[in-house]
């Protein structure tokens, strides 16, 4: 199977890898959401190859991730500014965040701290129930088959 062929597998994270799943697209969204717009600023940040990041940055534009926004005339200059889709992948950076702050910091600790802005602490993001608030662990999880499994090919 091709990569782009995952995007027809009936499995979110199979669907969802096929947009996002590399190193580079995961930093450039990342990068939007520390507040990054403009490519220079990708650039500079990220140290990838001019190519490589045109390329993610049309990517993640063509999946509606982010949208290209003309901010001078002359010459054309684009900000890439961060979808409503794109606004709703922060919790799985956030989780990511929390994943290499645990296991990969060492010992120096985590390099970005979060502040939740309503309560003013410091946090670290955790996973919890749309219907009762409480924290859901690994083992409080029972996959069942959803509507959307059909007749499609199977990972």
């Amino acid at each position: 199977m091709k990569w782009q062929e995952t995007s027809e597998i009936p499995c979110s994270v199979a669907r969802t890898l096929s947009v996002i799943g590399d190193r580079w697209t995961l930093l450039v969204i990342r990068n939007a959401f520390l507040g990054m717009q403009r490519y220079e600023q990708f650039h500079a940040n990220l140290g990838v190859t001019r190519h490589v990041l045109a390329d993610r940055l049309g990517r993640l534009v063509e999946a509606d991730i982010l949208e290209k926004v003309l901010y001078q005339q002359r010459p054309p200059r684009y900000e890439y500014r961060l979808t409503e889709k794109g606004r709703d992948l922060h919790p799985i950076l956030m989780m990511l965040t929390a994943w290499g702050d645990k296991w990969m910091a060492q010992e120096h600790g985590a390099p970005l701290l979060f502040k939740h802005t309503a309560c003013g602490h410091v946090f670290t993001p955790k996973l919890a129930c749309s219907e009762c608030a409480e924290e859901v662990l690994v083992s409080d999880v029972s996959p069942m088959i959803g509507p959307g499994m059909g007749k499609q090919k199977h990972a």
